[in-house]
């Protein structure tokens, strides 16, 4: 295994030397500990590497990054010692711009480009509606939250974990709500677009404009794949959603007698 370490990044993998990495990069007000429950859905082939942006759980006291520009340098700066085998990019929400940004920034240093970059519920940087949630006060974005779904409304009722928890949104949403990508060439990599059949940020009529824009974004094929349920639809549909991503980086990994995930 790679000895990397870094505050930014949480690995779990079942093989001392797998095959493929995933990269996933969480939604706003998230953690890599969403993508954990993932680790126990993937062969032993594949290594999950969960980002952990600065300012929450472990990393509670470390300064916020304030800037898409800044986020995507720190990553670029810790991942490429891990990309020396080959790899794809998952980001939900404002994890999937983070994932297209990051993309181009390695590419720009000369690392190796991902096999594939998976997209959820979010169009297209450059086409994603953009508000100004991070400017109100603390109950619209409580309603923002509740919006979405994915937080629990006990949470969201007490007032010391509303608290510990809304700096840390309010500070994500002023990031993707202030990001203007730059013009770029397209990516030369497949882009699968993901969604949930009631998301509010991309849904179906959203979707049949060019993929939520994202097929404007590469030369290559873009996929769309839409799950049953909400904004946050990836945890009830976890087993299906790690599936797609498997079936998509590798056929193989999702037959010859393995029981891994497996979709209808």
């Amino acid at each position: 295994m790679n000895p990397v370490h870094s505050p930014w990044i949480r690995r779990w993998s079942g093989a001392a030397a797998p095959r493929l990495r995933l990269v996933c990069l969480p939604h706003a007000g998230g953690s890599a500990s969403f993508y954990r429950p993932w680790a126990a859905l993937l062969p032993p082939e594949v290594e999950l590497l969960g980002v952990q942006y600065p300012g929450r759980e472990d990393r509670f006291e470390d300064p916020a990054t304030d800037s898409m520009d800044e986020l995507v340098t720190a990553l670029a700066d810790v991942l490429p010692p891990l990309l020396d085998r080959p790899y794809a990019l998952f980001g939900h929400s404002m994890g999937s711009a983070v994932a297209w940004e990051l993309a181009h920034e390695l590419g720009r240093r000369g690392a190796p480009a991902p096999r594939r970059l998976f997209v959820s519920g979010r169009a297209a940087p450059g086409t994603a509606v953009v508000g100004d949630v991070h400017r109100q006060d603390d109950d619209v974005l409580c309603a923002e939250l509740r919006r979405l779904g994915g937080t629990s409304g006990d949470v969201l009722e007490d007032p010391g974990l509303r608290a510990l928890i809304l700096g840390t949104v309010r500070n994500d949403y002023r990031l993707i709500e202030t990001y203007r990508p730059s013009a770029r060439p397209p990516l030369d990599c497949p882009v699968h677009v993901l969604t949930g059949s009631e998301d509010p940020e991309l849904d179906q009529e959203r979707l049949g404009e060019r993929a939520g824009g994202w097929a404007d974004l590469t030369t290559a094929r873009t996929e769309v794949r839409t799950f049953p349920g909400d904004h946050f639809y990836l945890t009830p549909r976890r087993r299906e959603v790690v599936a797609t991503v498997l079936r998509r980086m590798d056929p193989s990994l999702t037959t010859g007698g393995h029981v891994w995930p497996s979709t209808p």
